[in-house]
């Protein structure tokens, strides 16, 4: 009997050990995928895992390479079949180990790396998220404020913020056209435009397909002395008949409208879906200089602008949402040292302003109309020390190499006709140094 009883519970340990094994296998992290995000200062490596995992990650020299360590990792993708990118990066390979699964890069050169983990959110499930960045990169000499305001005649800066990007699409049009598409593609038109102004220039939150902290792109205008900031995005909403473009601006009291909620909501969900580390640790006092608008932030150079950017939109739209500025607490619209807006250009839930949105015509069209607004804005209110400013003095203009007539009388709101026969000119030739006064002085 005794011997009959030790086999029977032999054999229930053993199914045991069985059932265990197997459960362990499907509690091991299954690596569904694997993709790199490349932005100016890092390269972004993204693993897709079935759950919250055990993992090492380290570098080595001579070669370079970076590996990644996963705990009863499996992986469930081809490493041939993933797209690595140019910088930094040489190769990828695995290897399983007993209880591992091993990822290694083999790197152009030596790198730091940042990782950390993300969890479950819409579309996305657990994500492994490491930043590569190059060991001896130089950091971006930034002229100081004080040297900026000391520049004679100089560029008024303005910040072009393409929104979502990278991991995050934005909304997606029902023919699924996705919003990070839309806005970087009109930033680039509007930033061309700009730069061919006088006077005037813009950079890029982002150049390309790579997601930018929401807090990272304030912190971005700042460092290029930005004297506006334009968010654009091509938002969605839950009914597809909601249509028109929109003008925001930031509220210190939260949205003035449902539909100001919902797109609060929407930029919150950014930065999880973009893959940014939680804020939770960061020092409560720069949270604290963040939301404070009472005392400094210039709420009224924000309206201004922004009213004059949809006054140009309402001409040239099919369609506006609302009638007036609207207001919201959105993350990038919270400096208080830089008038900032943010550009709805359409809804991309929309149908037919999905398919609009798509095409060059109606890109240049938006970007004109916010360029048109930007330069009244700052005829009427010139930055210290810019040509603006130096024009709006003296209603005078010395012509510089590659100056015609049109373009000045453009500057200055005038009609070519209207500034000859100010100057007394017989025809459109200019020489350079020559002075012209501007009619309305």
């Amino acid at each position: 009997m005794r011997a009959k009883g030790f086999s029977l519970i032999a054999k229930i340990y053993i199914c045991l050990a069985i059932i265990l094994s197997g459960h362990l296998k499907l509690l091991a992290g299954e690596v569904k995928g694997i993709r790199f995000w490349q932005d100016p200062e890092k390269t972004r490596l993204v693993f897709d895992v079935s759950e919250s995992v055990n993992y090492q990650v380290f570098t080595l020299d001579n070669p370079y390479r970076l590996v990644v360590d996963i705990d009863n990792g499996e992986l469930k993708t081809e490493v041939s079949d993933i797209d690595v990118p140019k910088k930094r990066v040489k190769n990828i390979r695995s290897s399983q180990q007993e209880n591992k699964l091993r990822i290694v890069l083999d790197l152009e050169k030596g790198v730091t790396s940042q990782d950390f983990t993300l969890k479950p959110f819409q579309d996305y499930g657990h994500r492994l998220v490491i930043d590569l960045k190059d060991k001896s990169a130089k950091k971006a000499v930034v002229k100081t404020a004080e040297s900026a305001i000391k520049e004679r005649n100089r560029d008024i800066i303005i910040a072009i913020d393409a929104g979502h990007g990278g991991e995050d699409p934005g909304a997606i049009g029902p023919k699924k056209t996705k919003e990070k598409n839309i806005t970087l593609a009109v930033a680039k038109i509007l930033a061309r435009k700009i730069n061919q102004e006088k006077g005037l220039k813009a950079f890029l939150t982002r150049s390309s397909d790579y997601y930018v902290g929401l807090e990272k792109r304030t912190q971005l205008a700042r460092e290029q002395k930005a004297d506006l900031f334009i968010s654009l995005h091509a938002d969605g909403f839950t009914d597809p008949r909601v249509r028109g473009a929109s003008v925001w601006v930031l509220s210190a009291k939260g949205a003035n409208s449902e539909m100001g909620k919902w797109l609060e909501k929407r930029e919150k969900s950014s930065d999880l879906l973009g893959g940014v580390e939680s804020l939770s640790n960061k020092d409560p006092l720069v949270a604290q200089v963040l939301l404070d608008l009472s005392m400094h932030y210039s709420v009224g150079a924000s309206i201004n602008a922004a009213e004059r950017v949809r006054k140009e939109l309402s001409v040239r739209m099919q369609k506006m949402h609302g009638k007036t500025l609207r207001k919201a607490a959105f993350i990038v619209l919270r400096m208080p040292d830089i008038p900032a807006m943010l550009v709805e250009m359409a809804f991309i839930s929309n149908p037919q302003e999905e398919k609009t949105l798509k095409t060059k015509k109606q890109q240049r069209k938006i970007a004109d109309s916010i360029l048109i607004g930007v330069k009244k804005y700052f005829k009427s209110f010139p930055p210290d020390g810019s040509l603006y400013a130096a024009m709006a003095k003296t209603q005078s203009y010395e012509v510089k190499r590659g100056d015609t007539l049109s373009e000045i009388a453009q500057l200055f709101g005038v009609t070519t006709q209207q500034l000859k026969l100010h100057n007394n000119l017989k025809s459109n030739q200019l020489r350079i140094g020559q002075t012209l006064a501007i009619p309305g002085a």
